[in-house]
């Protein structure tokens, strides 16, 4: 499965580069239920071409939200920090930013909602991601009834996805338009 999933991932990308819409995720996320009834909510930092976050992380904030973002270790896991705010965030790496303050690997558990970064995800809820494994271990720390969301543009909503055994469902794909319920939400 490897290769084909990296063929496809590397497919993806290059069409993201290639039509950067940078198109947020606020106007689509605010409608939600889940958004509304979350006090935490795990997310990220959008790079370059993905669906942007600040719109949403700043407006979480404003709502008396408190949202979990990444720390990335140099074993290519994640532990978690609340945001302070973006203009906060410090330099970590690979070029990301992050909160300053490290809260651990298991705060992820602490989520009422967890948005994680995805290429791609197909109707059953098989999540493509970049290849490092980074977000499948730490998604295996998110209790059994919270919601993941992967957030991809719509085109990268797919009809399957290759999978491998250690990767982990999402319920639903949140991308700039609209919220897509998944067949792993039961």
């Amino acid at each position: 499965m490897t290769s084909s999933k990296a063929a496809l991932r590397q497919s993806l990308l290059a069409a993201r580069r290639a039509h950067p819409g940078g198109k947020g995720l606020l106007d689509a996320a605010r409608t939600t239920t889940e958004i509304r009834q979350a006090d935490r909510i795990a997310l990220y930092v959008a790079l370059g071409p993905e669906p942007q976050t600040g719109a949403l992380i700043d407006w979480l904030l404003a709502e008396g939200k408190e949202v979990l973002l990444p720390i990335l270790y140099a074993d290519n896991d994640l532990g978690w920090g609340l945001a302070p705010g973006a203009a906060d965030l410090v330099p970590g790496r690979l070029g990301l930013t992050e909160p300053p303050i490290d809260l651990g690997e298991s705060a992820i558990g602490t989520a009422d909602l967890v948005i994680c970064p995805a290429v791609a995800v197909d109707r059953t809820g098989v999540r493509l991601g970049r290849g490092g494994g980074s977000y499948d271990r730490a998604l295996a720390r998110v209790p059994a009834g919270v919601p993941i969301w992967a957030a991809v543009y719509d085109n990268e909503v797919l009809d399957s996805v290759p999978a491998d055994p250690h990767d982990q469902l999402v319920h639903a794909a949140l991308t700039p338009t609209r919220l897509i319920r998944l067949r792993s939400s039961g």
